[in-house]
């Protein structure tokens, strides 16, 4: 079974709130995980921050066993200090707009 550390996403329409996971990488995006590692809120709170919290051990040890994070897993992650900065990956040239394209 191959495990990706990602986002399970909670909360109201517009309101997006999600939950990191460990789960099957053959699992729907909301469906059946293994362990709930967790928070993110993306919203900006009074302080003017977007809320982290991981259980730190249990993300490593998930790493550890060789559960491939998402890019946006990853990017989190790294702010949290668990990982190093994961590369910058380049957009595709499908997804350039027409005017920009260079073949």
């Amino acid at each position: 079974m191959a495990v990706k550390l990602r986002l399970q996403r909670w909360g109201q329409h517009k309101k997006a709130f999600y939950r990191i996971v460990a789960a099957d990488s053959k699992a729907r995006r909301d469906g059946n995980f293994v362990e709930r590692i967790g928070t993110y809120d993306p919203m900006i709170d009074d302080t003017g921050r977007k809320r982290i919290s991981f259980n730190y051990e249990r993300a490593k040890y998930w790493l550890g066993v060789g559960a491939q994070p998402t890019d946006t897993v990853a990017r989190l992650l790294h702010f949290a200090g668990i990982i190093p900065q994961p590369p910058f990956r380049e957009r595709p040239i499908a997804s350039i707009p027409n005017e920009k394209k260079e073949s």
